[in-house]
């Protein structure tokens, strides 16, 4: 596990940056980095060096840092573009965008609100505002603005989005919606 240097919260060896405060960690080799052993009272317990194991990431990564998305979109051609979840239990699901206004948000359907991109599902904390945020397409450009949601929107864990305040888009950016961690992706 490690540890951030700024608030103390523990995150696994994967992480680059804090969940709690968004931190980035510190960069550790793995190639010379020992083996992590916990004390197990089996006499039949051998340690695994979980280097050697050659567990593939979740997401393969393109040269430029983008998470390369499945490819089914890419045959659509009213898909423009792809927000892909990045973290946890539900990372690799692909959001397809395919209006020039998309909102992001959790279903409620006692209030009427059904976003584009619905994350409810995905959002077990509710750190997803109902109506969270918006995405627009306008001559070839991309923008994100926050609704005036509750918990925030970070885009390349720069400062919080000011409701209504549009920010551009650009392909790979990092979007942070409430704790659900999102990579924006043109559909090419």
């Amino acid at each position: 596990m490690k540890q951030c240097n700024s608030c103390g919260k523990q995150m696994i060896e994967a992480s680059r940056f804090c969940d709690e405060c968004g931190t980035q960690l510190p960069e550790e080799d793995v190639s010379t980095s020992a083996p992590v052993q916990e004390h197990i009272s089996s006499p039949n317990f051998q340690p695994v060096n979980v280097t050697s194991v050659g567990i593939p990431p979740i997401v393969e990564e393109q040269a430029n840092g983008a998470a390369e998305p499945s490819g089914e979109h890419k045959a659509d051609p009213s898909v423009h573009a792809i927000l892909l979840i990045e973290r946890g239990n539900a990372a690799s699901t692909e959001f397809p965008l395919t209006a020039d206004e998309s909102n992001i948000g959790r279903w409620d359907a006692d209030n009427g609100i059904f976003p584009d991109v619905d994350l409810d599902a995905y959002d077990p904390d509710s750190k997803v505002s109902r109506k969270h945020a918006r995405i627009v397409r306008r001559n070839g450009a991309y923008f994100i603005e926050d609704l005036g949601s509750t918990n925030g929107t970070f885009v390349n864990r720069g400062r919080r989005l000011l409701p209504g305040t549009p920010q551009v888009l650009s392909e790979g950016d990092e979007i942070i919606v409430g704790k659900t961690f999102l990579r924006f992706q043109i559909n090419n």
